[in-house]
């Protein structure tokens, strides 16, 4: 009978499990700052949840899987690209909030010169609810995206660890 012996805190099985609720987390959070303290999202808030919508779809599917590891490992490996892309698009808000790069013209809308009427009623309409340039909290020096891009990169760390823990369970 072979025996089992835990290398770590949390079980390799339980990982899809965890990222699928730290990514809802992480939508709360979103939610929270937006309903509970009026926070209007930005066009790149609103692809960060995008972002985390995918992470936890793909863990969810590494847990409906079935007991076939390999599987799962692929999929929590990729709610972990997810992420990564998530921490990604958080690190462009960033950039865009400090004036490193400009973002988008959905981001900071464009000018109204040469601009009809009819054209510029559309504008006004399709303008975002708020501009992507300007931090709308900020705490100890740090905005909302940089703290979404910094909770992002140890989700998709974490997946990409669990990933490779199932793997290893295969091999044992």
């Amino acid at each position: 009978m072979p025996t089992h012996r835990r290398t770590a805190f949390i079980e390799p099985a339980h990982v899809p499990w965890l990222v699928a609720g730290l990514g809802l987390a992480a939508l709360c959070v979103a939610w929270l700052a937006q309903y509970g303290f009026g926070l209007a999202p930005c066009h790149l808030c609103l692809w960060q949840r995008g972002a985390h919508w995918a992470t936890i779809a793909l863990a969810l599917a590494a847990i409906f899987a079935g007991r076939n590891k390999r599987y799962r490992a692929i999929l929590l490996a990729l709610a972990g690209i997810a992420a990564l892309i998530g921490a990604g698009i958080a690190l462009f808000h960033v950039g865009v909030e400090q004036q490193w790069w400009e973002g988008s013209g959905a981001c900071v809308g464009g000018g109204i010169a040469g601009l009809s009427g009819a054209d510029l009623e559309a504008a006004i309409m399709n303008a975002p609810v708020t501009r992507c340039d300007e931090a709308a909290f900020e705490m100890f020096g740090i905005s909302m995206a940089g703290y979404n891009g910094l909770f992002a990169l140890g989700l998709a760390l974490f997946a990409f660890w669990g990933a490779r823990n199932l793997l290893k369970g295969d091999r044992a």
